[in-house]
């Protein structure tokens, strides 16, 4: 008797040689994908690893930048400090200059009216030095007491004015570019009171 060679089969119905066979396709299949799965992820890791050393080459770059920049201004900022009354300083010189001349001519002289329009030449030219840098004098003779600009140095009693009008001056005050940089020093009146 002929033995018949028997075929296994799969649940299915299906020779067990052709599904070992169509498996083996599928798992070679399968890992070929996986391959290109592995070797794109390794590509854009790469990729990403280029870019993450880019950034961080330009960060370092902008560090210093921002380091030479603060160094910079900073001694901008120094020399504004040291340097920054330069033109004001090269307008008083001759200020001083005619002071130096006023006294040297007094000294040879007993001629007190010169001497004195001298000095009141040289004020003047100090004045307008000082007008141009943005000083100017804070007003106060004759108007009401501004305590913002205003210091009272005395009281007076003067039925003749309002009270709390400046009557005299003690010493200027003065504003710089419209900032208060010293308050005038004045005498202002009060009315006597009556019983």
């Amino acid at each position: 008797m002929e033995e018949k060679e028997e075929k296994k089969t799969d649940h299915t119905g299906k020779d067990e040689g052709a599904v070992s066979e169509e498996h083996k396709k599928k798992k070679k299949k399968d890992e070929v994908k996986k391959d290109g799965v592995i070797e794109e992820l390794s590509k854009s890791l790469q990729e990403k690893e280029e870019t993450i050393k880019t950034l961080q080459e330009k960060l370092l770059y902008f560090q210093a930048e921002f380091e030479n920049f603060k160094k910079l201004k900073n001694k901008e900022k120094l020399d504004t400090l040291k340097f920054g009354n330069e033109v004001l300083i090269k307008d008083l010189l001759p200020v001083i200059d005619n002071l130096e001349r006023a006294l040297e001519h007094a000294s040879k002289t007993e001629d007190f009216k010169s001497i004195h329009e001298g000095i009141e030449i040289v004020l003047n030219e100090f004045l307008k030095v000082l007008e141009r840098a943005g000083v100017e004098p804070v007003e106060a003779l004759g108007k009401k007491f501004d305590p913002n600009f205003h210091e009272a140095f005395l009281q007076e009693e003067r039925d003749d004015m309002k009270p709390e009008t400046v009557i005299s001056e003690h010493q200027k005050g003065y504003v710089l570019n419209g900032r208060l940089i010293r308050p005038s020093m004045v005498s202002i009146s009060t009315n006597s009171e009556k019983h």
